[in-house]
C-alpha cells in the first residue's frame, strides 16, 4: 500500500500522468475490461527500505469524470460544469453571449486533463443547440411559418499560462498601482473590523485598470 505520508503526493502524480477525460465512460469501461494490460498502468515507488507498487486503472478517467458526472462522487450534486458555464453565459446580456460562447477560457490545473477542452466544448455545444432548436421549433409552431436561425459556435481555448491563470491574474493585478488605492491595508482591517470588507472598492473605483 502507499505509505499514508506520500498519499497527496501520489494523487497528484496520478492525476498529472495517467488521468485523461473520455468521450463516453461506459465504452471507456469495456477498453479497460478488454484489455487491461494496455490500459491500466503501474505507480511504484520506495519509502525508507519498503518498496510499494499500486495499479492504476479506472481512477485514470473517472477521476475527471466527476466534472461532467458529478454524481459519481456525490448523489445529491448533480450539476455538471457544462451546464454551469451555460447557464453563467445565458444570465449574460444578450448581446454579448455570442462572444462569450466563442471564447471559454480554460483556467487552472484539473483543466490540463488530456481531453478536458473537447470534451467540455462538445458538451456546451450539445446543451445550446438543443435549447437553440427548440426555441426555433415553437418559434415556427406559433407562427406557423419556416424559422431560422444562425448556429452559436461554441469554442474553448486552452492556451500556455493555462495551468497558472489564477495566480498569473492575481499576480498582475497585484503589482499594478491602481490596487494600492482601491485596497485596505491590515492597519485599517484591526481598526475597522469585517465591516471594512463589506465595501469593494474594486467596483466603486472609475479609474480602476
Amino acid at each position: 500500500p502507499v505509505p499514508p505520508a506520500e498519499a497527496l503526493e501520489v494523487a497528484r502524480r496520478v492525476k498529472e500522468d495517467y488521468g485523461y477525460v473520455c468521450q463516453d465512460v461506459v465504452k471507456e469501461f469495456g477498453k479497460f475490461d478488454q484489455d487491461p494490460a494496455k490500459y491500466f498502468k503501474k505507480l511504484s515507488g520506495t519509502r525508507g527500505s519498503k518498496s510499494w507498487s499500486i495499479d492504476v486503472g479506472y481512477e485514470r478517467f473517472l477521476a475527471p469524470e466527476v466534472f461532467f458526472n458529478p454524481e459519481l462522487c456525490k448523489p445529491d450534486f448533480t450539476q455538471t460544469l457544462p451546464e454551469l458555464v451555460d447557464e453563467t453565459i445565458s444570465t449574460c446580456p444578450i448581446d454579448v453571449r455570442r462572444q462569450l460562447y466563442n471564447n471559454i477560457v480554460l483556467s487552472g490545473g484539473s483543466t490540463m486533463f488530456k481531453h478536458f477542452g473537447r470534451r467540455l466544448q462538445r458538451a456546451v455545444k450539445d446543451r445550446v443547440d438543443v435549447r437553440q432548436q427548440g426555441t426555433v421549433n415553437a418559434a415556427a409552431a406559433s407562427t406557423s411559418q419556416a424559422v431560422q436561425s444562425r448556429a452559436v459556435d461554441v469554442k474553448v481555448v486552452s492556451h500556455h499560462m493555462q495551468r497558472y491563470a489564477v495566480w498569473f491574474g492575481g499576480s498582475m493585478l497585484g503589482v499594478t498601482p491602481e490596487l494600492y488605492r482601491v485596497s485596505h491595508t491590515k492597519a485599517q482591517y484591526d481598526e475597522e473590523g469585517p465591516r471594512i470588507a463589506r465595501h469593494n472598492a474594486v467596483f466603486s473605483s472609475q479609474h480602476f485598470g
